[in-house]
């Protein structure tokens, strides 16, 4: 049962995740270190879709059901069938890597029309984290 819960949890996660790469610039126009999560959450979804990977948080959270039940269900947890149904949705490839490079520009715009800088060092040791995490 402690699996499941896991499990579930990490899609919740997951889910909010994608939530914030959507949203993260409204928020990150006001606080650096937001900004600089958020462009680096974007980088790293960026090259998860050009290099065909998927987000280790998929890993973790089959892993944890595989652990519980291979077969499991979603009887009365229909947060986390709806959420999984978000984040899993079946679309083709292409579509996919279309959507993450207009979510990437549309954010630029965003960053940029406000007109500050942020530091590329700590973008590329966040985002050195978490591609070290996907391997």
């Amino acid at each position: 049962m402690l699996y499941k819960i896991l499990a579930d949890n990490v899609v919740l996660i997951h889910f909010l995740w994608i939530v914030f790469l959507f949203l993260g610039a409204v928020w990150g126009k006001r606080r650096k270190a937001v900004k600089i999560i958020h462009i680096t959450g974007l980088i790293f979804a960026f090259f998860l879709v050009i290099f065909n990977w998927y987000c280790p948080l998929t890993y973790l959270e089959v892993w944890l059901r595989s652990r519980h039940d291979p077969s499991l269900t979603y009887k009365g947890s229909f947060i986390i069938y709806y959420a999984e149904k978000l984040i899993y949705v079946e679309l083709p490839r292409y579509l996919i890597a279309i959507s993450t490079i207009f979510l990437c520009g549309f954010n630029g715009w965003l960053y940029i029309k406000r007109g500050k800088e942020i530091s590329l060092k700590s973008i590329f040791a966040s985002l050195t984290f978490l591609l070290s995490c996907a391997t």
